[in-house]
């Protein structure tokens, strides 16, 4: 049996952007199992694959010791490919047939396109999402068809990525004249939790007459159920982070908003996926620059490109 050896990112937004390799080693090597070494955020999004058989958990610790750790789990095994995206070093050392190395490190144009010098041919490699066929019925109850969901992430894992809230707030109550019911997506942990609860509440109490109050999903729960939920709703508007990567991955219509991260290297990728950037020099714009203005203009035009794709079909 093909055993393949897949190293990839700590971040969620890394992570979701590398799937895209990983969908591709499974597209060229259907019977092989997988396994799969990322950060803790990151394991129960490519736990659902039904080609990864097991998920190691890299946490960092000091001198590198993550590192060794990951050698040890898996010197035992002869893999017949290792693919590592970290530029770690650590396949050097393990016994295997074919191995490629990304270089680390930072580096100008799209992540996404560095990704396609691992394979020939240089294709975009799409990112995915996989979901357990329990995970797609619980978000089915969660969100249920009788109503229209629009996703707002209003986090992010750095101050100067965040949209100021009462922005959100207006993109929310605007969604909910339109008839959607915001739904409110953000990572895991108190810190998170207390940035998203001033939109929460708003939007709770603005829409609570017509039946469209917010809907807090927290920020706890598996990366499978969340893209499953995802793919529940129409609209997907929020800051860079993964959860932008992922509603991009799930072809949730998707606008991402960007300040002083760079568009250029991490803009969402989908046939779906939007972005818009604040006025100023790429990496050093205030995202506070950003306009409500600019930011419900775009939402329709990914509105109105989605409704003559469906009527189109």
């Amino acid at each position: 049996m093909k055993r393949i050896l897949f190293i990839t990112a700590n971040r969620l937004g890394d992570a979701v952007i590398s799937s895209g390799v990983l969908a591709e080693l499974r597209r060229l090597h259907p019977d092989a199992r997988i396994t799969v070494a990322c950060g803790p955020v990151a394991a129960s999004y490519f736990a659902p694959c039904p080609s990864v058989d097991r998920v190691i958990v890299v946490s960092k610790k000091r001198y590198d010791l993550h590192w060794l750790g990951l050698w040890w789990g898996c010197v035992g095994t002869f893999w017949t490919r290792i693919v590592d995206l970290r530029g770690s070093g650590v396949s050097l050392f393990l016994p295997t047939l074919h191995r490629r190395i990304l270089r680390g490190g930072r580096r100008p144009g799209a992540r996404i396109g560095h990704l396609a010098a691992l394979f020939r041919g240089r294709k975009t490699l799409m990112p995915e999402i996989w979901c357990r066929l329990e995970q797609v019925d619980l978000a089915a109850e969660i969100l249920p068809a009788t109503r229209r969901y629009c996703a707002l992430a209003p986090t992010a894992n750095w101050e100067g990525k965040i949209w100021p809230a009462p922005h959100f707030i207006e993109v929310g109550r605007a969604m909910q004249v339109r008839g959607l019911t915001p739904v409110i997506f953000y990572g895991p942990g108190e810190i998170e939790k207390a940035l998203a609860r001033p939109v929460i509440e708003a939007l709770a109490a603005s829409g609570l007459e017509e039946g469209r109050g917010a809907i807090d999903l927290g920020g706890e729960g598996s990366l499978g159920l969340v893209g499953a939920l995802l793919r529940r709703c129409a609209l997907f508007v929020g800051n860079d982070s993964g959860l932008m990567h992922l509603a991009a991955a799930a072809g949730t219509p998707t606008l991402g908003l960007f300040g002083p991260s760079r568009a250029s290297e991490y803009a969402p990728t989908g046939r779906k996926a939007h972005f818009v950037a604040a006025p100023g020099p790429e990496g050093k714009a205030p995202i506070a620059g950003l306009t409500v203005a600019t930011v419900l203009a775009e939402i329709e035009t990914l509105l109105a490109e989605e409704e003559e794709a469906h009527h189109g079909g």
